[in-house]
This record gives C-alpha cells, sequence and structure tokens, in this order.
C-alpha cells in the first residue's frame, strides 16, 4: 500500500488508507483553536506585565560594547539587535544572556544582563548548531502537518534532543499505515515544504505555560496529552511551547529566531519502527540541512544526505520522556 494519496493532489493514488477512529493531530479545526488558545495566553501574558521596569542589557561584540537601557519582561534580545544595527537583525540566530544562558532571540529579558549576539560563524558554534538542529526538527513536523492529508490520520509524536554528531535531525510520527515505504517523490514533496517555510521568514515565538492550558491545547492529540504530565512534573508545573507560522509543538528550547535561517535542507529517509496498533505504525523521519551562508558542492552534501539515511540512533518514541524534554531557562 501507497501513502501517496495523502501527500498532494498531483500524486498517484494508490490504494487506499484504512477507516478508523483515532486521535489527529492537525485537523484544521484542532489547528485554528490551539492557535487562538496561544494567542490568547500570548496577549494576557503581556498585559498582567503591569508597571514597565527599567532594565539595563550590556551587550558584548562588535562594533563595541555598549549598555541598553530596556524594558523588563517586553524586550527581547531581537530589539536590542533593533537598536545596534540592522546587521546584528539579519544574521543573529540566538542570544546568550549572562555569558551562559542560551536565549531565544524573540524572549522577553527579565533582568538586567549581559547579552552576545550568536550566529552561525562564531568560534565556537556548538549551542548555534544544537539550535539549528532542534528548530529543523520543530520545522520538520510543521512540513509533515502541511503535506498529509487528515485522512492519514497523522500524529506528530515527538522529537528528541539534538545530536549533530548522528548526521540527521528527526521528527517521530505516528500514521494510519503500517505498511509505507514513501518513495523518492514523496521525500522530495516534503523537502520542498521544509523550504517553502524556510522561504515564509516566521518567527519562532516561545511561550510558557501551565499543564492545564497545555492539555487543552492539545486536548485532541493523543501522544502529547501523554507526554504533557511528565514533562509539567519536571519543570515545576510549567510547560515550555513553541510557534512558527500556525504550528505549535513542545520543546524545551531554545529555537533560532527565524524560519530563513535553514538553507538547503533535504528530508533524507523515512524508518518504520514499530507497529503501534493493527492499523498504526511509528515512524522516523529524518533531515538533513545547512544554514544558508554555508555553501557546499552537491557532492559534499550528498554524502551528508547518504548519512542522513542511516537510522538514527536517538531513543524511541517509547522510552521515558527524560532529560530530551527537560524544560530548560
Amino acid at each position: 500500500m501507497s501513502v501517496s494519496k495523502v501527500i498532494y493532489k498531483s500524486f498517484k493514488v494508490i490504494g487506499k488508507l484504512p477507516q478508523i477512529q483515532n486521535f489527529r493531530c492537525c485537523s484544521s479545526l484542532s489547528l485554528k483553536q490551539r492557535n487562538e488558545l496561544f494567542t490568547a495566553e500570548q496577549k494576557r501574558q503581556r498585559e498582567n506585565v503591569g508597571r514597565i521596569e527599567k532594565i539595563e542589557v550590556r551587550y558584548l561584540g562588535l562594533p563595541e560594547d555598549v549598555t541598553l537601557v530596556m524594558n523588563r519582561d517586553l524586550s527581547t534580545p531581537y530589539n536590542c539587535a533593533q537598536h545596534l544595527s540592522e546587521g546584528h537583525c539579519k544574521r543573529s540566530v540566538l542570544s546568550l544572556v549572562d555569558g551562559n544562558v542560551p536565549w531565544d532571540m524573540h524572549r522577553p529579558l527579565q533582568a538586567s544582563c549581559t547579552l552576545q549576539l550568536l550566529h552561525f560563524t562564531i568560534s565556537d558554534p556548538h549551542v548555534v548548531n544544537k539550535t539549528f538542529w532542534r528548530s529543523c526538527s520543530f520545522m520538520l513536523g510543521a512540513a509533515l502537518q502541511n503535506a498529509f492529508k487528515e485522512d492519514a490520520h497523522l500524529q506528530l509524536h515527538s522529537f528528541p534532543g539534538p545530536n549533530i554528531k548522528t548526521g540527521s535531525f528527526i521528527h517521530d510520527i505516528v500514521l494510519g499505515s503500517r505498511d509505507w515505504q514513501p518513495t523518492k517523490s514523496e521525500l522530495r514533496a516534503l523537502s520542498a515544504e521544509m523550504i517553502k517555510l524556510a522561504a515564509k521568514d516566521l518567527k519562532f515565538e516561545r511561550l510558557e505555560v501551565n499543564q492545564e492550558l497545555a492539555l487543552e491545547m492539545f486536548k485532541d492529540c493523543r501522544y502529547k496529552k501523554e507526554q504533557l504530565p511528565s514533562i509539567s512534573q519536571q519543570n515545576r508545573g510549567r510547560i515550555v511551547l513553541y510557534r512558527m507560522g500556525t504550528h505549535i509543538d513542545i520543546s524545551k528550547g531554545p529555537m533560532i529566531s527565524f524560519s530563513r535561517f535553514v538553507g538547503k535542507c533535504t528530508v533524507a529517509a523515512i524508518h518504520k519502527l514499530a507497529d503501534e496498533d493493527e492499523h498504526d505504525a511509528l515512524y522516523r523521519v529524518q533531515g538533513i540541512a545547512l544554514p544558508p551562508a554555508f555553501a557546499i558542492n552537491h557532492v559534499a552534501y550528498g554524502i551528508l544526505e547518504d548519512r542522513a539515511k542511516k537510522l538514527n540512533p536517538a531513543r524511541l518514541p517509547n522510552e521515558p520522556f527524560e532529560e530530551s524534554h527537560v524544560q530548560i531557562a
């Protein structure tokens, strides 16, 4: 059986997916409701800031160190970059607070601090690279939701913490077919969805919520509902969510600032991990990507693609959620 019918109408229909009753994580209605709840909570938190307090942000970097007076719980590292130059805004992927805390570019600063703006060509890019890998996994979830029709019964399961040494970023999914063997055309279609998302230059928004709201947002997502209590318990009742466009998911973060920082990208392989029940199966979707500033020839990129096809050894979806989902500051 092929599930070509669920990715783009232009593909040839081969067979038919089983008609099953199950949770679906990507119906247009649930997606709309999830975004409405995210936006409302985001607005509520901004309005609850109350009296605006000033903080001093000591920027460390080129062209020179400078102290900026910003608004506590409102101003973000990106706002600081806007005070510096257009170039800082265009190339800053992530920030570093007080020399050791990775901080999202669009996350409000909570106190006076030092601030460094990070990009892909810094001398020690380890933190930036991990953030890039994690963001690619997040984007892959959005691409999968966009590509599959609802009757495929796609459910996004999770994406383990990034490990660059494995050679691929991943997203684990459950699909209403136990024998899908994706074609090259289907993999190219998913790659195209990733590239479309990158071209839209979408902002990554971070929002911390309580468990009750998170459960309401993901009430129709079986696996998210199962994961949330454990994540909440490990993080004092709080859940960190991210939104890019209309796609919302759970992640400890941090993420890159904009989707435009994903350049060349390939969804390289999809491996079946296990049967979930008589209809569904777990699949691991794997990809490789580079930032736009990194130009390599097609032979070298082909080597990266081949490596990304090998089954990524990250923890399996049915294993306990531990450090990979511990929410960080």
